[in-house]
């Protein structure tokens, strides 16, 4: 089953295309969304250094139906949403192609990772530029293959963190001076570490699975 990591350009008839061009410094994460008929419902996460500014925006926003604060504190926050322009949402849907979330989005640019048919991936392309968005594609394999154990991201901030001693112990460095260093908000490094952890373990995990399984003596029938 193929996989593909895409970057979307978003055109400013979609709402987050045009708020997050706004404010080029900006985080936004689509941690849920379901598009119905004409409209969109969702969980946004936002991280920016200017959180009331971009609260406003999303609040004046025409395309955005309705929009409510779950969580806030000076530099993050989560909202409810309903918009009546789901272009990105609409052509997901119409190409029935399975998104992996949280989707990124940063400056006018979203970043798309999902494991489809090469027929439904081919169909979401189409999809995309039906709606006017342009796209570039990364990455792509096939999942039979054997992929990169970790994302590019990932491997950048496990590298990052033992060249500062994270894990040494006791440690030399804090999750803050990580995330720091990698210029990530500290929750977007501590989520992006523990997937990398996890990925890591469970791969050393089934090596060694496999190999006990190898080396156990056969029963004779």
């Amino acid at each position: 089953m193929p996989y593909a990591k895409l970057t979307i350009d978003l055109p400013s008839a979609v709402w987050i295309g045009e708020v997050s061009r706004a404010f080029p410094s900006t985080t936004f994460r689509v941690l849920s969304a379901v598009p119905s008929g004409d409209a969109g419902f969702g969980l946004l996460g936002i991280e920016s250094e200017g959180m009331p500014a971009v609260l406003d925006a999303l609040e004046d926003r025409s395309g955005i139906s309705s929009l409510a604060l779950m969580q806030r504190t000076d530099d993050t926050a989560i909202v409810q949403f309903e918009t009546s322009e789901p272009l990105l949402l609409l052509s997901i849907q119409e190409s029935g192609a399975p998104i992996e979330l949280p989707l990124t989005i940063r400056d006018g640019e979203a970043v798309i990772e999902l494991t489809a048919s090469r027929d439904r991936l081919s169909e979401f392309g189409r999809q995309l530029e039906a709606f006017g968005m342009s796209y570039t594609l990364n990455r792509v394999y096939d999942t039979s293959e054997s992929p990169d154990l970790l994302t590019d991201g990932q491997q950048e901030l496990l590298v990052t963190a033992v060249e500062m001693g994270y894990y040494d112990t006791p440690r030399e460095s804090t999750l803050t001076e990580v995330a720091e260093a990698a210029d990530l908000a500290k929750s977007t490094a501590s989520v992006t570490l523990h997937r990398a952890e996890e990925r890591v373990v469970k791969e050393f995990v089934t090596e060694r699975l496999d190999v006990a399984l190898d080396e156990a003596p056969q029963a004779v029938s």
